[in-house]
C-alpha cells in the first residue's frame, strides 16, 4: 500500500473520473478518492448525457481522448440528434443512458487504468505547505502526500437536501456531505458562496397509463458520441414519453408554495435559471396552463422513470397530489420524491485558465465547485484540470483551449473571466464561433491537440487523419467531376428540382438546399462508384456528412475563421505581470479593482471582463506600446 502520489483527485463524479483517467494516461501516479466506490460517475440527476451545446462538449472530450463519449455510447438506451431542423452549428447529440451501466463501465475503466489507484474515504482537509498543496487528510485518519490535488467535490461540500420542511445533510440522497475543506479554504482567503440545484421525483413505470402519454422514439441513424468507429450502442433502445401538466396541477402546486423551501425563506442560495423547479415555473410563467414533462427510463430493464421538468422541493404529499392530476399519472407510485440541494462553491475568478487556483499552487478545482451545473460541463473541466495537473508535475507547458477552438474553452474562459451569479450552464449562444465549434468536426479541431500531449492515442489520431483524407478526397471529386445537363436533368426533374441549363460541377449541385450527396449518388453512377471504392463502409455516412457540411457552409466557415483570426491577435498580447493596475489612475476605479482581482492573462481576456470598457482596453494597449 502506498501513501505517496503525484496527484490526488477528490471526488469520483464526472469531473473526477475524467481528471483521474487523463492524468494517469499521461503517466503520473494518481489516486482517485471517493466516498462510495459503488457510486462512481453517478448520474445524480437525469440519466442523460448531451443536449444543446452540452453534446458538443462531450464530442470534444472524446476528440481529446477522454472517456465520457465512449461510456455514453456503450450505455445508451436512446440517442437523438437535437436541432436537426436548424443549421449544423446547432446540431447537438443527446443520449439516454442506463444509469447503472454508465457507472459500471466507468468503474471498470478506472480499475484497469495504469498509474491509477482508488481509495474509498472522505477528504476532510488539504495539506498545505508554504502556499502549495502537499496532500490530503481523510476522515479515516489517513494522510496521502501529493504534488498536486484536483478538487471535484460536486454538491458534497456542506451539502444540505430539502424536501418541504425536511432538511437532511448529504451530497445526494442516501450519501453523506463532506465537511472541513470549505472552512479551511475560506481561512486561506478563498471566496465561497452557496448554490442550489434540484432533482425530480422518480416514478414506477408500472403505475403509468402509457396510453395517455405521447411516444418519443430515438434516432436510428449512424450518429453517436465517440468518433472511434469500433464504439457501438449495444443495449436495447427504449423510448421516452411526454405528458403535460394542467390548471388543476398548477392549483395544487400553488397551494403548496407556502411550504416550499424556495419561497418560505428556508433556501437562500442561488438557483439555476435555465433548469427551474416546477414551482418556479408556475410562478414565473403564471399565464401558462400547461408545461411539458418527459418520462425518461433510468435503464435498459428497470421500471424506474425520471420525470424531466418536474424538479421540486415541495413536501412529498404536495408532489404526489400534483402528479395525480395528470391523467397518465392518476394512479402514480413513486420510488422517491424530488428534492433540492444546497452546497458550497468557489468563485471561479480565483482560477487560472488551467483551472489551478491562484491562492494555492498545485491545487485545481473542477466541476460544480466552480459554480457550474451539468455532467458535461463538469467532465470537460475535469479533463482540463487533470491534464494540467499532470503537465505541471512533469514540468511541461500548460494546456488551454481558446474560445474559437472548443466549447470547453468558452466554458472555462467564461468562468475565470466573468465569474458566476447563478449555476453556469453551457448554451450555443455563449459561443461567438458556433460555426467553427460544430459537433461534427470536434475531432478535426481537437484530436491533434490531444495527441500532441499524449492523451489521444496514435490509433485515434490516425483514424482522424484517415477520415480527413477521405472527406477531402470526396470534396475534391465533387469539385472536379462535371455533370452534363442532358444526363442529369431527368433525375433532377423527378426530384422536383430545377433542371440545369448547362453542365456544372457536381460541387454546384451539392450546394443546392434540396440536394445532398446521398441523393445525388442515386442518380450519378460515378459518384456512387467513388463512394463505394474510396470511403470506408464503417464510417461512410459520417464522412459524407462531414464533406457535405464543408461544401454547403464553406462561405460561413471562412468568414467566421477570418473574424476569429483577427481577434486572436488580442489573445496573443500577454498582459499578466506587465502592469500595476493600482497605479493606473487613468482607468476607472471599477476597472482597476476587477483587473487586479482577475489578473487577466491577455488583452482579449481583459476585454471580456464585465465592467471593462473599450476605453479601458485602449489604455492598456497604450501601456503595452500598441
Amino acid at each position: 500500500m502506498r501513501f505517496d502520489y503525484d496527484l490526488i483527485v477528490i471526488g469520483a463524479g464526472h469531473a473526477g473520473c475524467e481528471a483521474a483517467h487523463a492524468a494517469a494516461r499521461l503517466g503520473v501516479r494518481t489516486l482517485l478518492m471517493t466516498i462510495d466506490m459503488n457510486k462512481i460517475a453517478q448520474m445524480s440527476c437525469n440519466p442523460a448525457v448531451g443536449g444543446i451545446a452540452k453534446g458538443q462538449i462531450v464530442r470534444e472530450i472524446d476528440a481529446l481522448g477522454g472517456m465520457m463519449g465512449i461510456v455514453t455510447d456503450e450505455s445508451a438506451i436512446q440517442f437523438r440528434m437535437l436541432n436537426r431542423s436548424k443549421g449544423p452549428a446547432m446540431w447537438s447529440p443527446r443520449a439516454q443512458s442506463d444509469r447503472m451501466e454508465f457507472s459500471r463501465l466507468w468503474r471498470n475503466i478506472l480499475e484497469n487504468t495504469d498509474n491509477l489507484d482508488l481509495w474509498q474515504d472522505s477528504a476532510c482537509a488539504l495539506v498545505i505547505e508554504e502556499g502549495s498543496v502537499a496532500g490530503v487528510k481523510t476522515c479515516l485518519g489517513v494522510t496521502f502526500k501529493a504534488k498536486c490535488v484536483v478538487l471535484t467535490a460536486g454538491t458534497f461540500l456542506n451539502g444540505l437536501m430539502h424536501t418541504g420542511p425536511v432538511k437532511l445533510p448529504g451530497g445526494r440522497v442516501a450519501e453523506p456531505a463532506s465537511h472541513g475543506i470549505t472552512e479551511q479554504l475560506r481561512e486561506l482567503g478563498f471566496a465561497t458562496d452557496r448554490m442550489k440545484t434540484g432533482t425530480p421525483v422518480r416514478i414506477d413505470g408500472r403505475s403509468v397509463d402509457w396510453s395517455l402519454t405521447n411516444l418519443q422514439e430515438g434516432d436510428t441513424d449512424f450518429h453517436k458520441f465517440s468518433y472511434l468507429s469500433n464504439v457501438k450502442r449495444r443495449l436495447r433502445q427504449r423510448p421516452c414519453h411526454t405528458v403535460y401538466t394542467n390548471p388543476q396541477t398548477h392549483e395544487v402546486l400553488r397551494e403548496g408554495l407556502p411550504e416550499s423551501p424556495l419561497y418560505n425563506g428556508q433556501i437562500q442560495s442561488i438557483g439555476p435559471r435555465y433548469c427551474p423547479s416546477i414551482e418556479t415555473k408556475i410562478v414565473t410563467f403564471a399565464d401558462k396552463e400547461e408545461h411539458q414533462l418527459f418520462l425518461e427510463p433510468e435503464g435498459e430493464v428497470t421500471n424506474e422513470y425520471y420525470l424531466n421538468g418536474f424538479s421540486s422541493s415541495l413536501p412529498i404529499n404536495i408532489q404526489i397530489r400534483a402528479l395525480e392530476t395528470i391523467p397518465a399519472l392518476r394512479d402514480v407510485h413513486i420510488y422517491r420524491p424530488g428534492y433540492a440541494i444546497e452546497y458550497d462553491f468557489f468563485d471561479p475568478t480565483q482560477l487560472y485558465h488551467t483551472l489551478e487556483t491562484k491562492l494555492v499552487e498545485g491545487l485545481f478545482f473542477a466541476g460544480q465547485v466552480n459554480g457550474t451545473t451539468g455532467y458535461e460541463e463538469a467532465a470537460g473541466q475535469g479533463l482540463v484540470a487533470g491534464v494540467n495537473a499532470a503537465l505541471k508535475i512533469k514540468g511541461e507547458p500548460p494546456f488551454t483551449l481558446a474560445r474559437d477552438e472548443a466549447y470547453i474553452g468558452v466554458l472555462i474562459d467564461d468562468l475565470v473571466t466573468k465569474g458566476v451569479d447563478e449555476p453556469y450552464r453551457m448554451f450555443t449562444s455563449r459561443a461567438e464561433y458556433r460555426i467553427l465549434l460544430r459537433q461534427d468536426d470536434a475531432d478535426m479541431r481537437l484530436t491533434p491537440r490531444g495527441h500532441a500531449i499524449g492523451l489521444a492515442s496514435d490509433f485515434r489520431f490516425e483514424s482522424m487523419e484517415s477520415k480527413r483524407r477521405q472527406r477531402d478526397a470526396l470534396i475534391d471529386f465533387c469539385k472536379e467531376f462535371s455533370v452534363k445537363s442532358s444526363i442529369i436533368n431527368p433525375y433532377l426533374e423527378s426530384l422536383g428540382e430545377q433542371p440545369l441549363k448547362q453542365g456544372v460541377k457536381l460541387y454546384d449541385l451539392v450546394l443546392r438546399p434540396g440536394l445532398n450527396i446521398d441523393v445525388l449518388a442515386d442518380g450519378i453512377a460515378p459518384l456512387a462508384d467513388f463512394i463505394e471504392k474510396h470511403i470506408e463502409a464503417d464510417r461512410r455516412e459520417e464522412i459524407i456528412e462531414a464533406a457535405e457540411i464543408l461544401i454547403k457552409y464553406q462561405g460561413y466557415i471562412q468568414r467566421e475563421s477570418q473574424i476569429a483570426d483577427k481577434l486572436r491577435r488580442l489573445e496573443n498580447l500577454t498582459i499578466r505581470g506587465k502592469i500595476d493596475y493600482s497605479k493606473l489612475t487613468t482607468l476607472s476605479t471599477e476597472a482597476r479593482q476587477k483587473l487586479e482581482r482577475i489578473d487577466p492573462e491577455t488583452i482579449a481576456q481583459a476585454s471580456r471582463i464585465p465592467g471593462i470598457s473599450p476605453a479601458d482596453i485602449n489604455i492598456l494597449l497604450l501601456m503595452l506600446g500598441r
